[in-house]
């Protein structure tokens, strides 16, 4: 039996209408007033509805809303929060004399987005940023829209049963009560998209949801057209089937770029978050070839010059790679519009000369079409480097073109309601939008201790009703006695310093690390003099058993006879979860195996909140750490590539280096405050804890720098390169051919000298080499003194590049060039020269593009 399903709303009273809107844009969910409005309704029921206001609207009784309607207080705090919307959300931005020279310029596409948690299309990290880049976006009216896929499912739901093995369930997606609507095309049809599969044709609607001013599209293709394979496409967030898989990502990309067409959307700059989005420039290549009418060559040279890739994976195994030949039916299609055959396109996401039957990479295919790559810590940026300096054979590691943009976190989505009152108090109303303004975040100072103190044991009070709260449910869920459950509602104590570890259960992040000592542990916990509590949650993913057997782990320690409630588990982590145990931890907990944690942004929103950081030096801490800041755990290798050879030995150094700095400094310090003095370390740490995280960890902080980084500069060169008919990119495209076709002919002769030396400090001496350039002229490429200290026989450190200049036309395509190298330090050096294409960073970096000289 099947039924049509509607739902009826209330009657929204007149005066109440401006409800109706603000619910229907995510704008609500990172404004405190705007919370605050929505839950002086009905807060029990607010909470039972897990803060999701278009469901709120079908409980709420006619009767409240036209008691509210006649309320004076409520009726001013609406045209408060409406007068705010109007200002940040519907002011017109006319962007046609801005640098990016329309609306919608830049296009964002990410697998997943995590934006609250009443629309589960997230599923950690990665989402959680693309969020926060969202929102950070809309607060400096950013033109961006973003792309992503509706999940019908989500992510798994975690559940545990009482031996503390994760099970995953789905629960599938009410859409009604999300804040979404069909996109429609300039004539009011509703838009779908289709994309050539090995099944057939795949079919997308294409839903669009507001986030502030940034638009969110997400393709869907449960639909009654598609055949059950298909219509599981977008059925859950990371598909464990390769094939799925591929699906998805070629849905996001190609799908994607096709549904920005559908809705007259041309974007100048396209920002890949992650390699999933790789599959979007070969869509992007085709709409550039029809537009400009340019062939493909020239298209390259436009789409690369405009588009950012950003890589989020440390390890080179967690980047997705796909069969070539389950790729294949997916290009076909693209041979008669881009006019080359389908191995050579299945080679831009190949290594070469690892032949045609090769697994395609996305990182590489995504490498392949930008001009700017980026990790996501200033550590991370130089693992990637490492990692991939394959790909440019012939280049150092410090000349591998991937550069970094530190991670940042939206603190008004993170900042607890009573921090950000206190903010509003000290800083001003818009403090978020001047956060990293160091005039703004040294008002931090300001607070008076008492207050700042009260916000946090009121968030960590907070905390801890939410997780005897949720504790209870997953007990209750497991069946459990009336003595267990009664146990619940005492689980941890107000008054005790609390320590929380909640991350992905990944073996990298090492939660087992604290275990390695469990009579220490035991010690800690028990302690009548300075008591600990800790509180952990997490998901492993589901192919993941040792992921799993560490949060079993986990749950069979805190079953110990006497520490039972002193450290619990809770299960199914999501944003709910982890915005409470940000704000109100004392202390947050990270143990990951440098350098595999590529940044770690919970750590930055715990700072913010004013909770001390305890980590191992990986991932963000390196920049964030300071003795004022929090503590680190153990100390980091000096070449931040390296990894130990031997984990057992690693693990056992830093679980003794965890305790120490926890029995010895950290806990010492958290109980050294006496009564009625002002002077507490505690708190002038978590005041520079809070200034650090504004200052340089913001996500307007990022925003900002990838805007003055990648966006802008990529947006001048679009509007450069399509100029006359793409006269410009034809040129760099014919260079470039010029380039690959006589650049083996290059000779260079090892420079010499002109004075033997030794040498003084202030000293110069001039170094000459011989140079045949064949066919090439002086003007098309860059010949470097490339110098720096000695490190070993054939390897430099802290390396520069000084500029040589010819000074002899030796004749038939040989010159002599000459350059200075001035002794501005002491100490052993070496140099040696090299030649590189003149150009931009596209021409300049062209993996194989560089000769050095001969020994």
């Amino acid at each position: 039996m099947h039924f049509h399903t509607f739902l009826i709303f209330p009657k929204i009273p007149e005066k109440l209408v401006f409800l109706e809107v603000l619910a229907r844009n995510l704008w609500w969910c990172w404004h405190r007033d705007a919370i605050g409005l929505f839950r002086r309704i009905h807060p029990r029921l607010w909470g039972e509805v897990g803060g999701n206001p278009i469901k709120f609207a079908t409980r709420l009784s006619q009767k409240r809303l036209e008691e509210l309607a006649e309320d004076q207080s409520f009726l001013a705090h609406l045209e408060r929060v409406k007068s705010l919307f109007k200002q940040q959300v519907l002011t017109h931005h006319d962007y046609s004399a801005s640098p990016y020279g329309q609306s919608e310029a830049i296009a964002y596409f990410s697998m997943e987005f995590g934006i609250h948690e009443s629309l589960p299309i997230y599923a950690g990290g990665l989402g959680i940023l693309a969020g926060d880049h969202l929102k950070a976006s809309s607060d400096i009216g950013l033109p961006l829209v973003a792309v992503g896929l509706l999940y019908q499912y989500g992510y798994f739901r975690q559940v545990l049963d009482e031996n503390g093995w994760q099970h995953e369930k789905y629960h599938e997606t009410d859409f009604y009560f999300l804040p979404m609507r069909r996109a429609h095309d300039q004539n009011g049809d509703k838009v779908s998209i289709t994309v050539a599969g090995p099944e057939g044709e795949i079919h997308a609607a294409v839903w669009k949801i507001d986030v502030g001013s940034v638009t969110l599209l997400l393709l869907d293709t449960n639909l009654s057209k598609n055949p059950p394979a298909i219509r599981e496409i977008t059925s859950r967030l990371y598909a464990g089937d390769s094939k799925l898989r591929l699906a998805q990502e070629i849905l996001l990309g190609i799908g994607g770029m096709r549904a920005l067409n559908a809705l007259n959307i041309f974007p100048r700059i396209c920002h890949m978050n992650e390699g999933h989005c790789s599959f979007v420039n070969l869509e992007r290549l085709v709409r550039i070839m029809s537009v400009y009418q340019t062939d493909l060559k020239t298209a390259m040279e436009i789409v690369a010059s405009s588009t950012i890739f950003t890589t989020h994976t440390p390890v080179a195994a967690g980047h997705d790679e796909f069969p070539a030949d389950i790729v294949k039916p997916y290009l076909y299609a693209f041979e008669t519009t881009l006019g080359i055959d389908c191995d050579e396109i299945l080679s831009w996401g190949q290594l070469k000369g690892q032949g045609a039957d090769a697994p395609l990479s996305m990182f590489i295919l995504g490498m392949k079409m930008a001009q700017y790559i980026n990790g996501v810590s200033d550590l991370h940026g130089q693992v990637a480097r490492n990692m991939w300096k394959d790909i440019w054979p012939g280049r150092t590691e410090k000349q591998v073109p991937i550069t970094h943009v530190t991670n940042g976190v939206h603190l008004p989505s993170w900042l607890s309601s009573n921090i950000i009152q206190l903010l509003e108090r000290y800083l001003g109303p818009e403090w978020y939008l001047k956060s990293s303004d160091p005039n703004i975040s040294e008002r931090i100072d300001d607070i008076y201790d008492e207050e700042l103190w009260s916000a946090h044991e009121m968030n960590r009070s907070r905390l801890i009703r939410t997780c005897r709260e949720l504790a209870r449910r997953q007990e209750m869920r497991r069946n459990a006695t009336s003595s267990a459950l009664s146990a619940m509602e005492t689980v941890l104590n107000q008054d005790v310093m609390t320590i929380g570890f909640a991350r992905r259960f990944a073996t990298y992040k090492r939660a087992y690390l604290l275990f390695n000592e469990p009579e220490r542990l035991i010690c800690l916990l028990t302690s009548q003099k300075h008591p600990v509590q800790f509180i952990f949650a997490g998901k492993a993913h589901p192919m993941d058993d040792e992921g799993k057997k560490m949060i079993q782990t986990v749950v069979r320690f805190a079953k110990r006879e006497g520490v039972q409630d002193k450290l619990i588990f809770i299960e199914d982590y999501d944003i709910h979860l982890g915005r409470h145990l940000i704000q109100g931890a004392d202390i947050w907990l990270n143990t990951p195996r440098r350098p595999q944690e590529a940044c770690g942004t919970s750590g930055m929103k715990a700072a913010a909140n004013g909770v001390l950081n305890v980590s191992i030096l990986d991932g963000w801490w390196c920049e964030g750490y300071s003795p004022e800041t929090g503590w680190r755990i153990g100390n980091a290798p000096n070449d931040p590539s390296t990894q130990h050879p031997d984990h057992a030995h690693q693990d056992a150094l830093e679980c003794q280096a965890l305790y120490n700095v926890l029995e010895n400094e950290v806990i010492p310090c958290f109980y050294s405050r006496k009564n009625g003095t002002d002077s507490w370390i505690w708190l002038k740490m978590m005041k520079a804890s809070m200034k650090m995280a504004f200052r340089s960890f913001s996500s307007l902080a990022m925003v900002s720098q990838y805007q003055q980084m990648f966006y802008l500069p990529a947006s001048q060169r679009f509007e450069t390169l399509i100029k006359n008919g793409g006269e410009e990119a034809q040129r760099l495209a014919a260079q470039r051919k010029r380039l690959h076709t006589h650049w083996d002919a290059i000779r260079i002769e090892s420079p010499v000298k002109n004075i033997k030396g030794p040498f003084r400090v202030e000293d110069n001496f001039q170094v000459c080499v011989d140079v045949y350039l064949g066919e090439l002229l002086p003007e098309e490429v860059d010949v470097e003194l490339y110098c720096g200290n000695l490190k070993t026989v054939d390897k430099l450190d802290n390396t520069r590049t000084m500029p040589m200049a010819v000074i002899e036309d030796k004749g038939d395509g040989n010159y002599r060039y000459a350059g200075q190298i001035a002794c501005d330090l002491a100490g052993r050096f070496g140099f040696t020269a090299h030649v590189t294409p003149r150009g931009d960073d596209l021409i300049k970096f062209s993996p194989g593009l560089i000769k050095w000289a001969e020994n």
